[in-house]
Protein backbone atom coordinates (compact mmCIF):
# COMPACT_ATOMS: atom_id res chain seq x y z
CA UNK A 1 0.00 0.00 0.00
CA UNK A 2 1.17 3.25 -0.53
CA UNK A 3 -1.21 6.37 -0.12
CA UNK A 4 -0.05 9.81 -0.73
CA UNK A 5 -1.56 12.97 1.03
CA UNK A 6 -0.86 16.61 0.39
CA UNK A 7 1.98 16.52 3.25
CA UNK A 8 2.11 12.99 4.33
CA UNK A 9 3.12 8.82 3.21
CA UNK A 10 0.87 5.59 4.16
CA UNK A 11 3.32 2.82 2.91
CA UNK A 12 4.24 -0.42 4.65
CA UNK A 13 6.30 -0.71 7.56
CA UNK A 14 10.27 -1.82 7.53
CA UNK A 15 12.49 -2.95 9.35
CA UNK A 16 14.57 0.52 9.46
CA UNK A 17 11.62 1.82 11.21
CA UNK A 18 11.99 0.25 14.54
CA UNK A 19 13.81 3.13 16.28
CA UNK A 20 11.27 5.74 15.10
CA UNK A 21 8.42 3.64 16.26
CA UNK A 22 10.07 3.04 19.84
CA UNK A 23 10.56 6.76 19.91
CA UNK A 24 7.28 7.69 18.68
CA UNK A 25 5.58 5.37 20.98
CA UNK A 26 6.60 6.90 24.28
CA UNK A 27 5.06 10.01 24.43
CA UNK A 28 2.61 10.72 27.13
CA UNK A 29 -0.40 10.59 25.14
CA UNK A 30 0.41 7.03 24.08
CA UNK A 31 0.99 5.59 27.64
CA UNK A 32 -2.18 7.16 28.68
CA UNK A 33 -4.42 6.29 26.08
CA UNK A 34 -2.96 3.24 24.63
CA UNK A 35 -0.39 2.03 26.95
CA UNK A 36 -0.17 -1.66 24.87
CA UNK A 37 1.49 0.26 22.16
CA UNK A 38 4.28 1.03 23.97
CA UNK A 39 7.43 -0.24 23.09
CA UNK A 40 10.52 0.66 25.87
CA UNK A 41 12.99 -0.52 23.50
CA UNK A 42 14.15 -1.11 19.87
CA UNK A 43 14.13 -4.49 19.61
CA UNK A 44 10.32 -4.30 21.40
CA UNK A 45 9.90 -2.12 18.24
CA UNK A 46 11.69 -4.28 15.98
CA UNK A 47 9.71 -7.69 17.27
CA UNK A 48 6.48 -5.34 16.41
CA UNK A 49 7.19 -4.51 13.29
CA UNK A 50 8.36 -7.81 12.07
CA UNK A 51 4.58 -9.09 12.85
CA UNK A 52 3.10 -6.09 11.54
CA UNK A 53 5.07 -6.86 8.12
CA UNK A 54 4.00 -10.54 7.93
CA UNK A 55 0.44 -9.11 8.22
CA UNK A 56 0.48 -7.79 5.34
CA UNK A 57 1.60 -10.56 3.37
CA UNK A 58 -1.18 -13.20 5.38
CA UNK A 59 -3.92 -10.66 5.16
CA UNK A 60 -4.50 -11.25 8.71
CA UNK A 61 -4.80 -8.14 10.78
CA UNK A 62 -4.30 -5.96 12.32
CA UNK A 63 -2.98 -3.88 9.41
CA UNK A 64 -0.89 -1.14 11.02
CA UNK A 65 0.59 1.05 8.32
CA UNK A 66 3.56 4.27 8.90
CA UNK A 67 2.34 7.42 8.85
CA UNK A 68 5.47 9.51 6.56
CA UNK A 69 5.74 13.08 6.21
CA UNK A 70 6.93 13.69 2.44
CA UNK A 71 10.27 13.74 3.74
CA UNK A 72 10.55 10.65 5.31
CA UNK A 73 9.89 11.25 8.96
CA UNK A 74 7.85 8.60 10.42
CA UNK A 75 5.27 10.39 12.44
CA UNK A 76 2.85 7.92 13.51
CA UNK A 77 0.59 5.09 12.16
CA UNK A 78 -2.91 4.52 10.89
CA UNK A 79 -4.62 0.69 11.07
CA UNK A 80 -7.52 -1.36 10.64
CA UNK A 81 -8.22 -4.28 13.31
CA UNK A 82 -10.12 -7.01 13.18
CA UNK A 83 -12.58 -8.23 16.06
CA UNK A 84 -13.82 -11.56 16.56
CA UNK A 85 -17.33 -11.30 15.22
CA UNK A 86 -15.85 -10.00 11.45
CA UNK A 87 -15.94 -6.61 12.43
CA UNK A 88 -12.85 -3.68 12.14
CA UNK A 89 -12.05 -0.72 14.04
CA UNK A 90 -9.28 1.76 13.07
CA UNK A 91 -6.97 3.37 15.16
CA UNK A 92 -3.90 5.87 14.61
CA UNK A 93 -1.11 7.49 16.85
CA UNK A 94 0.71 10.26 15.52
CA UNK A 95 4.19 10.94 17.54
CA UNK A 96 3.64 13.97 20.57
CA UNK A 97 6.43 16.09 18.21
CA UNK A 98 3.67 16.17 15.41
CA UNK A 99 0.08 16.54 16.94
CA UNK A 100 -2.24 19.43 16.86
CA UNK A 101 -0.92 20.15 13.09
CA UNK A 102 -4.12 17.66 11.39
CA UNK A 103 -1.84 15.06 10.41
CA UNK A 104 -3.76 12.18 12.14
CA UNK A 105 -7.21 13.65 10.23
CA UNK A 106 -5.36 13.50 6.63
CA UNK A 107 -4.15 10.06 7.45
CA UNK A 108 -7.45 9.00 8.63
CA UNK A 109 -9.06 10.63 5.90
CA UNK A 110 -6.75 9.21 3.00
CA UNK A 111 -6.50 5.74 4.39
CA UNK A 112 -10.23 4.89 5.25
CA UNK A 113 -11.77 4.35 1.61
CA UNK A 114 -8.53 2.48 0.85
CA UNK A 115 -8.07 -0.06 3.59
CA UNK A 116 -12.34 -0.79 3.29
CA UNK A 117 -12.21 -1.45 -0.13
CA UNK A 118 -8.65 -3.38 0.11
CA UNK A 119 -10.73 -5.56 3.24
CA UNK A 120 -14.20 -5.31 1.31
CA UNK A 121 -16.08 -3.79 4.31
CA UNK A 122 -18.40 -0.61 4.13
CA UNK A 123 -18.56 0.09 7.69
CA UNK A 124 -15.37 0.46 10.76
CA UNK A 125 -15.73 1.15 14.24
CA UNK A 126 -13.68 3.51 16.19
CA UNK A 127 -13.62 3.59 19.89
CA UNK A 128 -11.87 6.20 21.98
CA UNK A 129 -11.76 7.51 25.58
CA UNK A 130 -14.06 10.08 26.39
CA UNK A 131 -11.09 12.32 27.40
CA UNK A 132 -8.91 11.68 24.51
CA UNK A 133 -10.29 14.75 23.14
CA UNK A 134 -7.85 14.69 20.39
CA UNK A 135 -9.47 11.43 18.93
CA UNK A 136 -12.57 12.13 19.16
CA UNK A 137 -11.71 15.24 17.06
CA UNK A 138 -10.19 13.23 14.54
CA UNK A 139 -12.93 11.04 13.90
CA UNK A 140 -15.35 13.89 13.76
CA UNK A 141 -13.15 15.60 11.18
CA UNK A 142 -12.58 12.56 9.61
CA UNK A 143 -16.56 11.76 8.75
CA UNK A 144 -17.36 9.22 11.42
CA UNK A 145 -20.94 9.39 13.47
CA UNK A 146 -20.94 9.11 17.11
CA UNK A 147 -22.82 6.11 18.36
CA UNK A 148 -22.27 6.11 21.90
CA UNK A 149 -20.85 7.92 25.33
CA UNK A 150 -20.71 6.31 28.53
CA UNK A 151 -18.93 3.57 30.60
CA UNK A 152 -17.92 0.68 28.11
CA UNK A 153 -14.81 -1.78 28.15
CA UNK A 154 -11.40 -0.22 27.15
CA UNK A 155 -8.48 -2.40 27.29
CA UNK A 156 -9.75 -4.45 29.54
CA UNK A 157 -11.03 -2.01 31.90
CA UNK A 158 -14.39 -0.49 32.26
CA UNK A 159 -13.85 3.32 30.97
CA UNK A 160 -15.60 6.39 30.01
CA UNK A 161 -15.18 5.63 26.17
CA UNK A 162 -16.63 6.90 22.57
CA UNK A 163 -17.87 4.84 20.26
CA UNK A 164 -18.20 5.99 16.66
CA UNK A 165 -19.04 4.08 13.28
CA UNK A 166 -18.24 5.41 9.28
CA UNK A 167 -19.39 4.55 6.70
CA UNK A 168 -18.10 3.99 3.34
CA UNK A 169 -20.96 4.28 0.27
CA UNK A 170 -19.82 1.81 -2.15
CA UNK A 171 -21.88 -0.07 -4.89
CA UNK A 172 -20.99 -3.82 -5.09
CA UNK A 173 -18.73 -3.16 -8.42
CA UNK A 174 -16.50 -1.55 -5.88
CA UNK A 175 -15.79 -4.34 -3.92
CA UNK A 176 -14.15 -6.34 -6.52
Amino acid sequence: MKIETERLIITEFDMSMAESVHINSLDEDNRRFVPDEVFETVEEAAETVEFLMGCYTSGEGPLVYPVLLKNGTYIGYVQAVPFDDGTWEIGYHIGGNYTKQGYATEAVTAFLPIVMKQIEITEIAGICLAENVASVKVMERSGFTKLYEGNGNYQGQERAICKFIYTLDMTPKDLV
